[in-house]
């Protein structure tokens, strides 16, 4: 006589094959997006490193184009954005949110990028924005005086190299207004040229440089 598997045991087994097509489904569809979003995170992290490149050629044509020209230090010429003095508190993201703080106005729109902007300066103007391998770039220079003037006048503090004899040794890299003797006779002073880039997925990066010519 032979027997045959009972209605209920088939049933069960049905049960533990829907579970286990139900564990790969989830697992596959886990998989998937894992993929799709190391695909977006690499994808950004290309995205930042050609915003970053873009700096770095805007802070060079900021260089050829505006410091290499002679910019008068005694003016302060937003229009291309260069300004003599160093501007103290500088907000350049605009997300400090405590403090006086001095406001780079971007977008030409006073600010609106960030919050808080009563109780904040919003007079810096960046140069003309430029186009560089579909990113949009500003800059502005500020020159690293206590005061607009000669940078070679006794009334005004600028940070200068460092001279080279062997009693200012200690004092190598350090750059301090009030100890403006060790800066005398130095030629030449120190430029903060800050660049902020848009990129095609409005990628936002900020690069600052220091410069001495």
């Amino acid at each position: 006589m032979t027997t045959h598997p009972s209605f209920k045991h088939r049933g069960v087994s049905l049960l533990f094959a829907l579970l286990s097509l139900a564990a790969l489904s989830l697992a596959t569809v886990a998989l998937v997006r894992s993929v799709d979003t190391s695909s977006v995170v690499m994808g950004n992290l290309g995205f930042k490193q050609d915003a970053t490149a873009a700096a770095d050629r805007a802070t060079k044509k900021a260089i050829t184009d505006r410091l290499n020209n002679a910019l008068p230090g005694s003016l302060n010429i937003s229009a291309n954005g260069y300004y003599a003095t160093a501007y103290e508190n500088l907000d350049v993201t605009g997300q400090q949110s405590t403090g006086v703080r001095k406001l780079i106005d971007w977008d030409g729109n006073g600010c609106q990028y960030a919050p808080g902007t009563a109780e904040a300066d919003c007079t810096v103007l960046p140069a003309a924005e430029l186009t560089i391998n579909e990113n949009k770039v500003r800059y502005v220079i500020f020159r690293l005086c206590d005061a607009v003037g000669d940078p070679n006048a006794t009334t005004t503090s600028c940070a200068r190299p460092l001279v080279s004899s062997s009693s200012q040794a200690s004092k190598r890299g350090k750059l301090d207004y009030s100890d403006y003797e060790r800066f005398t006779n130095v030629s030449g002073v120190y430029y903060r040229i800050v660049v902020r880039v848009i990129g095609p997925r409005n990628t936002t990066s900020f690069v600052e440089t220091i410069v001495h010519i």
